[in-house]
């Protein structure tokens, strides 16, 4: 059986409409920035708290907009399942890497996507933005 992670993760965007990923340190996937909740949180909170430590960008845990609940697998843990509750971020952003974050990267939707990308963001995200 596989182990579940319950993670919280952020779709953000740049004024050119891209999305935002982040690389963490030690890893080779690139997927939202986010994490999992600390005790007591809700998925908002965590998700909030998370986008500050990671990217440095401040959106109050009410301003996020819920997009879905995802069942995905875990990009950088062997035989691990995430269940993600994903947020957007309203509004356009800079960031900045901070904490574990090695790298960021603005993806743009419209090109062809690079091969690095997380389960969670190729098996759902993408296609549900690409109903929206």
């Amino acid at each position: 059986m596989k182990d579940l992670i319950v993670v919280s993760a952020v779709c953000v965007y740049d004024e050119a409409g891209r999305l935002l990923t982040v690389r963490k340190r030690g890893t080779d996937k690139f997927m939202h920035p986010g994490g999992k909740p600390e005790p007591g949180e809700t998925a908002a909170q965590a998700a909030s708290r998370e986008l500050a430590e990671e990217v440095g960008i401040n959106v109050a845990p009410e301003d996020l907009e819920l997009m879905g609940v995802y069942l995905a697998t875990a990009a950088n843990e062997a035989a691990t399942d995430i269940e993600a509750t994903v947020f957007t971020a309203p509004g356009h952003w800079e960031a900045h890497p901070s904490a574990e974050i090695a790298e960021i990267r603005w993806l743009d939707l419209g090109a062809e996507l690079p091969e690095d990308l997380a389960p969670l963001l190729t098996e759902h995200v993408l296609p549900a933005l690409a109903r929206q």
